[in-house]
């Protein structure tokens, strides 16, 4: 199996999004961080630190950041965002390697139809994890009423 950031949790709560799991198929030396990619600009990034233990990992985000990027998008930066909708991918980076976040271990298939996160909401922006076709965690920013 390809290196990742395996999740064991994924905590949407008082504004922050808190994420814990292990590093799988790396080693885990040196210092770590969580790292946002907007999906439709790959060259805007959010990142934040993670603390590292062993091979178990945590860290999080605050949800305003995100909703501040999407509000920026919405300015004309990013106007081609379909329906309003704006995604975000999770990895962890050493600064050299970059981890794709996700949950493959569990033997559980088809998260994104089974796994549900609650939205948190900033600005009118709604923001929730959830897991993609292929079991990686993304988070979505979903601009109006929320769904």
């Amino acid at each position: 199996m390809k290196p990742h950031a395996e999740i064991a949790e994924v905590w949407p709560r008082d504004g922050r999004v808190r994420l814990v799991g292990h590093i799988h198929g790396h080693p885990a030396e040196g210092e770590w961080r969580l790292l946002l990619t907007r999906r439709s600009h790959a060259e805007q990034r959010l990142d934040y630190p993670a603390q590292v233990k062993g091979d178990r990992f945590e860290g999080e985000l605050p949800v305003a950041d995100l909703a501040a990027a999407t509000d920026t998008a919405e300015a004309g930066i990013g106007a081609e965002v379909e329906g309003g909708v704006e995604e975000w991918d999770i990895h962890l980076t050493d600064g050299e390697v970059e981890l794709r976040a996700g949950r493959r271990l569990d033997d559980i298939h088809g998260k994104k139809k089974i796994m549900v996160f609650p939205e948190q909401r900033v600005r009118g922006i709604g923001v929730r994890p959830y897991y993609t076709v292929k079991d990686n965690l993304s988070l979505e920013c979903r601009t109006g009423a929320s769904t």
